[in-house]
């Protein structure tokens, strides 16, 4: 049996997810960011005490069709921005349509009436906060976290930063580094 569980996203929360669900006799055999799989079935009263212990994480417990779609969607676009380290060789409206085997339509419209913002708007506040960390990690320069991130330029990555965040992916990073030293 699958649960869909939005929040998660990262390597905390799947040890979370699993330490809650065993405490309820469920036994996760597959942990995923979103999903989970347990053997066997659950009781209602198990469904309804993993999304009261997991809401204590700020976790929620998918029930809806369309919830659970849209936190595909989402994993999907994080795991391409986080963890592709190739440009995608097509767009990435035929990557989503053929990684969830659904139309781009339907899953664009799906997305934006669940979040009340476009896929698009949401690859790009993922990939700025990506650029973010990449920044505050100091281990990259801009040329690197644009390729990285898989932008056409620097100029096109420092364009949407700034658009995105106000100032310039320089002078946060400048902003940063001297908030870091004066705490």
């Amino acid at each position: 049996m699958n649960f869909f569980i939005k929040n998660m996203v990262g390597p905390r929360c799947k040890m979370i997810v699993e330490l809650e669900f065993e405490k309820i006799g469920l036994k996760c055999i597959n942990i995923e960011l979103g999903r989970v799989t347990i053997t066997g079935d659950a009781s209602a009263a198990q469904i309804m005490e993993a999304g009261l212990a997991l809401s204590n994480y700020g976790l929620v417990l998918l029930d809806n069709k369309k919830n659970i779609l849209v936190e595909r969607i989402k994993r999907v676009i994080v795991d391409m921005i986080t963890y592709s380290d190739s440009p995608l060789k097509t767009n990435f409206s035929d990557y989503l349509s053929t990684e969830l085997n659904l139309d781009y339509t339907y899953l664009a419209n799906i997305f934006s009436d669940i979040q009340g913002t476009t896929i698009e708007q949401f690859i790009i506040l993922h990939k700025i906060q990506a650029v973010k960390q990449l920044i505050w990690q100091d281990e990259l320069n801009l040329t690197e976290i644009s390729w990285k991130l898989h932008y056409s330029s620097v100029a096109h990555l420092s364009a949407q930063f700034k658009k995105v965040t106000g100032v310039t992916p320089s002078h946060f990073k400048h902003v940063s580094f001297n908030d870091q030293k004066s705490a």
